[in-house]
């Protein structure tokens, strides 16, 4: 199964490179627990669809354009662990930049149930289990 939810997520991440935000939506538990580490601006737990909806329409909006990459994945039990690069170009300033992160997809009967936001490598490392 960890190697499918690898793939899951990989496909997701296609889509949202491309700047395509609804990839994956078909994966989501209707349920879906979606957690913002106070490292990041628009910090909450947001619980379904709906909620994860307007966070991302919120997040966005500060945005003229915004894509997310995948650099790596890594499966950990029912979790995917995912080495992320946001590239985006403010829509105030028109900066463009590069934000690297950690996402971790957890899967609960074959659907992604949490996801979590960490800026941190050794947290999110922990998350999973993986610290020494």
């Amino acid at each position: 199964m960890s190697h499918e939810n690898v793939e899951i997520v990989r496909r997701i991440y296609q889509g949202w490179v491309t700047g395509d935000l609804s990839a994956g939506i078909d994966d989501f538990d209707r349920h879906l627990v979606y957690v913002v580490s106070p490292d990041f601006p628009n910090v909450g737990v947001f619980l379904g669809l709906d909620e994860i909806r307007n966070f991302m329409r919120d997040f966005l909006e500060q945005w003229e354009q915004a894509t997310f990459e995948a650099l790596r994945l890594q499966s950990v039990g029912d979790t995917v662990l995912a080495h992320v690069v946001q590239h985006s170009k403010g829509k105030a300033s028109g900066i463009e930049g590069d934000l690297r992160y950690f996402m971790l997809f957890t899967f609960r009967a074959r659907k992604i149930a949490r996801i979590e936001w960490l800026m941190d490598e050794r947290e999110a490392l922990e998350a999973v289990g993986l610290s020494e």
